[in-house]
């Protein structure tokens, strides 16, 4: 029997394992036009946990008592769409469960391309190096000869932005949590990482690794990092503001010393959402993937097997528990 976790319960603060539960479901018969698919990887992202609050969004919330959705991988196991054949391998956004029957144009059947696993559409050559890409090039206008500073650099999309940055022509300063974090940091080429872990204010250790501030910061933290980014921003610097995991629980307002800066710098913060891109995903495709393919840009993909734990890799987003992409193979 298909099963697919449920909302059952909106967090207050951390999400826990009692706000999900796996429950068996009923596929539809497949009508034409439609295909049932067996998912084979499951994405879970930051941007879910704001799915699961009812508030008003750029996405809807997640339905109590409903299941959860999410990027997939998945092989059409029957087909009544003549555009797609048993076997293909597709992209869809029916993943929190092992599943689906949907309609053939809510699909997108991969390309088969030498050198590039099927689960890299769920990464470096999908939402979340879309989100790096169209972040820096476009959202923070980098060019070459600037200074990047990046958050969260040993994540998803953190890590393709430094490798991007790099590819570009840019100094990058990358952050991460613990001695491990960071050395997958400067592995993919950046100039200096910051432990923020290590005990050194944000401010100060900034300041030693960029005397002469930065142009460009890429945010997918917030908080102390937005504010040092804030305190060392030199003139006309833009931010990319991508995501604020450090108050996806907490909720607490965020408090920054610098702000004024921003208005004696002339410093330009744009907020910016992957979907926003997907007209020009051609374009991203074209730069993109020769990159991936030649091992320009590398992945790293921390992965838990089953759909069961698909909860636990969920969380652990929260706690620093993935290098790279996190993803549920079933």
């Amino acid at each position: 029997m298909p099963q697919a976790w449920h909302l059952v319960k909106r967090p207050n603060g951390m999400p826990a394992a009692g706000d999900v539960e796996l429950r068996e479901v009923s596929l539809p018969p497949l009508e034409d036009g439609y295909v049932r698919v067996r998912n084979r990887w499951l994405s879970v992202d930051p941007y879910m946990r704001g799915r699961m609050n009812d508030v008003k969004s750029y996405v809807p919330a997640f339905r109590l008592g409903e299941p959860m959705e999410g990027g997939a991988i998945g092989e059409v196991v029957e087909s009544r769409d003549p555009s797609l054949a048993p076997g293909d391998t597709v992209l869809h956004m029916m993943g929190w469960r092992d599943k689906a029957v949907l309609p053939g144009p809510a699909v997108n059947k991969l390309p088969t391309l030498p050198g590039i696993a099927p689960q890299a559409f769920l990464a470096n050559l999908g939402l979340t190096g879309g989100t790096a890409y169209f972040g820096l090039l476009d959202a923070a206008q980098a060019r070459e000869g600037d200074i990047v500073f990046v958050s969260a650099a040993a994540g998803a999309v953190g890590s393709a932005v430094v490798q991007i940055a790099k590819a570009k022509g840019m100094t990058v300063i990358g952050s991460a949590g613990g001695a491990d974090k960071c050395a997958f940091v400067r592995s993919l080429g950046a100039d200096a990482v910051i432990d923020y872990k290590g005990g050194t204010p944000l401010v100060k250790a900034l300041s030693e690794v960029a005397p002469k501030g930065i142009d460009v910061y890429f945010d997918n933290v917030g908080g102390d990092h937005l504010d040092a980014a804030l305190a060392l921003a030199r003139k006309d610097a833009r931010f990319a503001i991508c995501g604020m995991i450090e108050g996806y629980n907490s909720g607490a307002p965020t408090q920054l010393r610098y702000i004024m800066r921003v208005i004696a710098m002339r410093i330009m913060l744009k907020g910016f959402i992957y979907t926003d891109y997907l007209p020009r995903n051609a374009e991203f495709y074209a730069e993109m993937g020769p990159w991936v393919a030649t091992g320009r840009v590398k992945g790293r993909d921390t992965v838990v097997e089953g759909l069961e734990k698909t909860p636990e890799a969920f969380m652990g987003l929260f706690s620093g528990a993935n290098t790279g992409k996190m993803l549920v193979k079933l």
